[in-house]
């Protein structure tokens, strides 16, 4: 069983994180609800910039997904969802 990420948009790269060279992994736990919408979040994994982290948050909330399936029943479904911020 999993969810999918549909064609989500990349977080914007905060500026001053950009100015500053911040990069890093955030590793997101997400709910993913049976109609496809992220429900919670949480950072399992931080990128070690909390501004990358809370960005990374933001943009993840609008995501949508397709959800697992349980036989032909859409269930809710812990996924993780690494979002990377890189400068190269």
């Amino acid at each position: 069983m999993d969810a999918n990420p549909l064609n989500n948009p990349a977080p914007a790269y905060p500026t001053l994180s950009r100015r500053m060279g911040e990069q890093g992994i955030v590793l997101l736990e997400i709910l993913i609800l049976p109609d496809g919408s992220v429900g919670e979040i949480r950072v399992k994994e931080s990128s070690g910039h909390k501004r990358l982290d809370e960005t990374a948050v933001k943009a993840v909330k609008r995501w949508r997904y397709t959800p697992a399936r349980r036989g032909s029943t859409a269930i809710e479904f812990w996924y993780l969802q690494p979002v990377e911020f890189s400068l190269h």
